[in-house]
């Protein structure tokens, strides 16, 4: 029952949101990461909810959604972890650092831990090559020149912090 009165409370904090921005054109973008920001992700009944509130078809949410490559699909955890595998990192052995937090978290790429705390996402490039390589969680904790060997002490500080 909790988690439906949560739900509900999320789309009414939605409509307050888009009820802000009515009658402004090309609010769409705006709404889809207000509403990702408040549900986590943009599962299919949030964008035809957001389809119908601002009278567009499901199908141009859908596309915009899948066009940007923030928006997300699928759940993803309270601690994202993502894991640059670019060039340099991957020289540098990322690909075994992934592995690692795969097999620690028990999950595979973009699955959310049974828990909810952690996600881990194979990334392109974070722009830090000289510190190869690098991981970084959530928005802003850099990890730089990572092993395989550090990553239970990462895990650690994150379950242990409540993250």
């Amino acid at each position: 029952m909790e988690t439906c009165e949560k739900h509900i409370e999320l789309y009414k904090e939605l409509d307050k949101y888009i009820e802000n921005l009515k009658g402004k054109k090309g609010v769409l973008i705006n709404v889809l990461h207000k509403a990702q920001e408040l549900f986590g992700w943009l599962p299919s009944e949030v964008q035809e909810y957001i389809a119908e509130k601002l009278n567009v078809s499901p199908s141009t949410v859908y596309g915009v959604v899948t066009f940007y490559n923030f928006f997300s699909t699928k759940p993803k955890g309270k601690n994202q972890v993502k894991i640059c595998l670019g060039t340099a990192c991957y020289v540098k052995g990322a690909d075994r650092v992934m592995e690692r937090f795969l097999s620690e978290l028990g999950v595979s790429e973009g699955e959310v831990t049974k828990d909810g705390k952690f996600s881990v996402h194979g990334v392109r490039c974070l722009g830090a090559c000289s510190m190869a390589p690098v991981v970084l969680i959530g928005e802003k904790d850099f990890y730089g020149k990572v092993t395989p060997d550090m990553v239970p002490k990462i895990i650690k500080k994150y379950k242990e912090g409540g993250e």
